[in-house]
């Protein structure tokens, strides 16, 4: 499995390197800045996940890579917008230092504001997606939802307002479907929704399998924080007890946090069953999540 996934990697790299404006066309501190933001290294599980759902629906892989492309770049403007002074004040990311460090935090809100605007351009543009009108709008619609006040950046203002707060269980997990599910569900469903092949049940069981890893991704997110080190972090250990932020390690101790990431995962994988071998990939991501863990 690990030479598909290096495959499908060197793909989404080679597509996002054509979809980015080079560094020498004007205005060209924001295109070197863009470009050194998404071309920064990461292991593009959201991509992955786009590609790895459509292999399971029997969509082409030239199909998918406008949706991977817009996942990617979604995710890469949150990581640029979140390590700003303003938010988690972050110097580390993928090992190098953050968009605001290496260039300035003006640039670093503009390259954000840009690759949100890339990603939304190429599900419109992208002619190698062969989607018709009605399901092109759809994901656009879904990616929209997902990144906005009802998924991701609402997640985000959830989180920056609870720092320091005492918050329950619920509400932490409220918080995380907001801000890291909602974009990890969106990239299963960008392809479910290219997909002709996909009825309402294999929606429902992918829907279900995105968002048990969603949540398992996160709380293995907070485990690594406290058992993680820097360098294989490529950010910096312990930023979130630093900000005061809740997590599930603080809320449910460490241990526990571990099986309830198990449990999720396990969860995840009953839910694809029915896809048998073409799942393969699903599969293996959501395995690899409670691999980092342990």
């Amino acid at each position: 499995m690990k030479p598909l996934i290096s495959e499908l990697q060197q793909r989404v790299e080679a597509r996002l390197q054509d979809w980015l404006p080079a560094a020498s066309i004007h205005p060209q501190m924001l295109h070197e800045a863009m470009r050194y933001s998404v071309l920064n290294g990461g292991k593009r599980i959201r991509p992955i996940l786009t590609y790895g759902t459509g292999m399971a629906l029997g969509v082409p892989l030239e199909q998918l890579d406008g949706p991977a492309c817009a996942m990617e770049l979604i995710h890469v403007y949150s990581l640029v917008h979140d390590d700003l002074p303003a938010m988690d004040d972050d110097d580390l990311r993928r090992g190098k230092p953050t968009c605001h460090k290496a260039f300035d935090e003006a640039t670093a809100i503009l390259v954000g504001d840009a690759l949100q605007a890339l990603a939304f351009q190429i599900l419109a543009q992208d002619r190698s997606m062969l989607a018709a009108a009605e399901p092109r709008l759809a994901m656009i619609q879904h990616l929209a939802m997902a990144s906005g006040s009802r998924g991701m950046v609402g997640g985000q203002a959830i989180d920056l307002a609870s720092a320091g707060k005492t918050v329950s269980i619920a509400e932490l997990e409220d918080m995380h479907v907001h801000k890291t599910g909602a974009l990890i569900r969106a990239a299963v469903m960008l392809a479910t929704l290219g997909a002709p092949s996909a009825n309402e049940d294999d929606t429902a069981k992918l829907d279900h399998y995105a968002k048990c890893i969603g949540l398992a991704f996160q709380i293995q997110d907070d485990v690594l924080d406290v058992i993680g080190d820097t360098h294989t972090l490529g950010k910096t250990q312990g930023a979130d007890q630093a900000l005061g932020k809740a997590t599930y390690p603080a809320l449910m101790g460490l241990e526990a946090s571990k099986k309830e990431a198990l449990e999720l995962v396990n969860q995840a994988l009953s839910s694809i069953e029915r896809f048998g071998e073409k799942a393969e990939l699903l599969r293996y991501i959501a395995r690899y999540i409670i691999e980092r863990i342990h």
